[in-house]
C-alpha cells in the first residue's frame, strides 16, 4: 500500500552550479533553503530587506534594488524606542535614525550590485494577504503596504486579500524591469509551505490559491521563469503533522530537508552534487568537536583537512573556503 503521494518534478533546463550567483527573497522558508545553499558554498544573497511575505513588498524591494534607492529619514518612523522602516524587517531597525539608515542603505547597495550579476533569483511568496497603512500609522503614506508590522497597534493597518489579477500585475511589472536590468537573469518561484493560520484556516487556503494561480500564469508566460513545488511537497506529498513543528505552522527539520533534497535532485546536475559531497565532508570536519584539542592526533586531523581544503580551493577558485582554511590551520 502507498501512504504518500510522490510526484515528478520538472527539471531545471540549466542546472544550478557553484559558479552561479543566487539572490533569494521572500518568506522565512527562503532562509531555510538559503542556509543550506550557504552551507554547501553556493554564492548567495538572502533577503536584503529581511523576511517578506506578500507580493507587493517583494516587488517593491526588487524595484528598490534595481534603482539603488536611498532610504532617508523621511522614510522612517519611531515606535517602541527604535526607528523602523515599513519596507524592512526589524533587524534593520536602529536605536538612532543613522543606525537604521546605515543598515538599510548598505544592504540596498549590496543587493543592487549582486542582482546586476545574479544568474538566478529565487522568489518565495508566503501570503497574498496585505496590510495597508491607515491614517493612524506613523509617518506613512496612506494605503502603503507594510512588509512588517513592527508590533504597531492593530488600528494602524487595514487587512485585505489581493486578487490573482493584482498579484499578476504587480509581479509582471517587476519581472519586465528585472530582465531589462539583468538580461541573463532566470527566476525560480516557490510558494512557502508555512501555513499562515493567524489569518484563519480558510483564509490561508484562499491566500495560497491566489499565489499559485498567479505564479503559474507568469511561469507559462515567460521563458525564463520556473516553478519549484515546495508548497506541494509539504502539503500534498508529506501531508502529515509529523512534518510540522509544534506550532503546526512551520515545516520541521525533516520536511525542510526533504524539500531540499528534491530541490537538489531537480535543479542541480551530477557534477554539482559530487562537489557538494566533497564540501559536506569538509563541513563535518569543521564542526568536529575533539576530545582533546591539544593532542597530536587532532593536530594531524586538522592538518590533513587543511591540505584537502586547500586543494579544493585551488581546484575550484570560485568557492569561498577561507573560513575553513583558517580553522584547519590551527594545527600550526
Amino acid at each position: 500500500m502507498k501512504f504518500r503521494f510522490e510526484f515528478d518534478i520538472k527539471r531545471l533546463p540549466e542546472p544550478i552550479t557553484h559558479r552561479h550567483r543566487l539572490l533569494l527573497i521572500g518568506s522565512c522558508f527562503t532562509e531555510n533553503i538559503g542556509e543550506k545553499l550557504d552551507r554547501y558554498k553556493f554564492t548567495t544573497l538572502q533577503n536584503p530587506n529581511g523576511i517578506l511575505f506578500n507580493p507587493v513588498s517583494v516587488a517593491e524591494a526588487l524595484t528598490d534594488y534595481i534603482e539603488e534607492k536611498e532610504t532617508t529619514k523621511e522614510d522612517l518612523f519611531y515606535l517602541n524606542e527604535a526607528w523602523h522602516s515599513w519596507k524592512h524587517h526589524s533587524r534593520f531597525s536602529g536605536f538612532t535614525e543613522e543606525e537604521a539608515l546605515q543598515k538599510i542603505n548598505a544592504s540596498t547597495k549590496t543587493a543592487h550590485r549582486f542582482l546586476k550579476e545574479a544568474d538566478y533569483l529565487v522568489i518565495t511568496l508566503g501570503s497574498s494577504w496585505i496590510y495597508t497603512l491607515t491614517e493612524k500609522a506613523e509617518n506613512a503614506k496612506l494605503g502603503a503596504v507594510a512588509a512588517n508590522n513592527h508590533k504597531a497597534p492593530a488600528d494602524w493597518f487595514y487587512r485585505r486579500l489581493m486578487t490573482a489579477e493584482e498579484v499578476l500585475r504587480v509581479l509582471d511589472n517587476v519581472i519586465h524591469r528585472l530582465f531589462l536590468f539583468n538580461p541573463k537573469l532566470k527566476i525560480i518561484f516557490t510558494i512557502s509551505p508555512v501555513r499562515h493560520l493567524r489569518e484563519g484556516v480558510v483564509e490561508n487556503n484562499r491566500s495560497k490559491a491566489v499565489l499559485v494561480s498567479a505564479v503559474h500564469h507568469l511561469v507559462d508566460k515567460f521563458d525564463k521563469l520556473f516553478y519549484f513545488p515546495a508548497y506541494e511537497l509539504v502539503i500534498d506529498d508529506l501531508r502529515d503533522y509529523r512534518f510540522f513543528a509544534e506550532d503546526l505552522v512551520h515545516p520541521n527539520y525533516f520536511a525542510t530537508q526533504y524539500v531540499w533534497e528534491k530541490l537538489v535532485d531537480s535543479c542541480m546536475d551530477e557534477k554539482t552534487k559530487e562537489l557538494m559531497e566533497e564540501i559536506h565532508s569538509i563541513n563535518l570536519a569543521f564542526r568536529h568537536k575533539p576530545f582533546n584539542p591539544a593532542s597530536e592526533q587532532h593536530k594531524k586531523f586538522l592538518w590533513s583537512y587543511y591540505q584537502k581544503t586547500k586543494d579544493m580551493q585551488e581546484k575550484y577558485s570560485y568557492l569561498n573556503l577561507q573560513k575553513e582554511l583558517d580553522f584547519f590551520l590551527q594545527s600550526d
